[in-house]
């Protein structure tokens, strides 16, 4: 079954699906946040064209953790008990490399597009 056309502002979440982990960890980097403060960090460092729903962050922060690539503690801020989340070295490390990974990645995917349908039109941008 053919995935459907997301709107021209988001991209098409089976392309985000394979980057949001290394996307998880680059907000991180950034400092500790609890999981809305990551959704919104995401979407907001996109432009928009990123949104990460609950029902798919959630696991993913829970499985980074388990992973021993963020860490988690509960805090109590404006009378509200959430789970914070910070980058251990071990995530910085694995951001570190995947990003590499993914710059070779994206560079390759880029030298197979242009001979087929030309170089990018500017049309989804973040802001």
């Amino acid at each position: 079954m053919a995935a459907s056309n997301p709107p021209p502002d988001r991209l098409a979440p089976d392309l985000v699906r394979g980057s949001l982990d290394l996307m998880a960890l680059a907000t991180l980097s950034e400092g500790a946040a609890y999981g809305l403060a990551v959704q919104q960090r995401l979407r907001t460092a996109s432009g928009g064209m990123v949104e990460a729903n609950p029902g798919t962050l959630y696991p993913l922060l829970h499985r980074l953790e388990a992973d021993g690539l963020i860490a988690a503690d509960w805090r109590v801020e404006e009378g509200r008990r959430r789970k914070w989340y910070t980058l251990t070295a071990a995530g910085r490390r694995r951001l570190t490399d995947r990003a590499a990974q993914w710059y070779a990645y994206a560079e390759t995917v880029r030298g197979l597009l242009e001979p087929a349908v030309g170089p990018p039109v500017p049309t989804l941008k973040p802001a």
